[in-house]
């Protein structure tokens, strides 16, 4: 039997699964891709991969539409979100609510990191994402997703923090990769506090990345379970996770990037019971 293809990002808890460090009866073979999110439209639409990392919006996008991948509860990524939101530094935004008929770039309207601030902006500053000029580079992981009326597409060739530069958007989301330039601000004067406001009001903070795996996979005897013990501290459970799931869902459904609202028995679906 061949190893399994397997498309993770290196953090401190998949380290040592990606060099060498694989519990025996597991036998992986790595695509060393990065950044990690150039997986997850192969995964979603070809099933490129065995186990791959996986954004949480785009699961959730998977599954309305039809997809049989079955999620592991293993948090690849977790983090606030506030830091991620940039202006410029003599723009007109002072804070979170100046976002209100605003130019805004996100890389996809689907990126989970843009679905977490959309839900901050309106939840916290009154801001919806319709109020807001949304602006995107790429579609969606998911290629039955269509952007909501209220997206534009930037111009061929574009390029996100260029535009934020030249003033033709007033704010912009990134990823995992943030600007340093002196003549760019974070829209969250404090994004620390912002984050901390959040999880004061949620009891958790924001999962970005999951881990996903064909259903074959998940029918065989043990090995979701010994899968899902490999990533050590990143391992949890689905009680863990139901927060930051119906959470996630509520928000992608208010923000048009679902078609009907997902129950937490159908995102588990296919998990063997005695996985979390």
């Amino acid at each position: 039997m061949s190893a399994l293809s397997v498309a993770i990002g290196r953090y401190p808890h998949s380290a040592a699964l990606l060099d060498g460090a694989v519990p025996p009866g597991l036998d992986l073979a790595f695509d060393r891709i990065a950044p990690i999110n150039l997986a997850f439209a192969p995964m979603v639409r070809t099933g490129r991969y065995d186990i791959s990392e996986m954004a949480i919006a785009t699961f959730l996008q998977a599954r309305a539409w039809g997809s049989d991948l079955v999620l592991l509860p293993v948090v690849m990524l977790a983090r606030f979100q506030e830091g991620a939101m940039y202006c410029r530094s003599a723009g007109p935004i002072a804070g979170p609510a100046d976002l209100a008929g605003r130019r805004v770039g996100v890389r996809a309207y689907s990126q989970t990191t843009g679905m977490w601030l959309r839900g901050i902006l309106a939840e916290q500053h009154g801001v919806p994402p319709q109020a807001i000029r949304w602006t995107t580079f790429e579609d969606a992981h998911v290629a039955a997703y269509r952007d909501p009326d209220f997206v534009t597409r930037a111009p061929a060739g574009a390029d996100l923090l260029a535009m934020l530069r030249d003033g033709a958007l007033d704010a912009a989301i990134f990823g995992a990769e943030l600007p340093e330039e002196p003549g760019l601000r974070r829209v969250f004067t404090d994004p620390a506090a912002a984050g901390e406001a959040f999880r004061a009001a949620h009891g958790f903070v924001p999962v970005n990345h999951l881990v996903v795996i064909k259903p074959e996979l998940a029918a065989r005897p043990g090995f979701a379970a010994a899968l899902t013990r490999a990533f050590g501290a990143a391992a949890t459970t689905r009680a863990a996770l139901a927060a930051p799931l119906t959470l996630a869902i509520a928000y992608s459904l208010a923000h048009g990037l679902l078609p009907r609202r997902l129950s937490l028995e159908e995102v588990w679906r296919g998990l063997p019971a005695e996985v979390g």
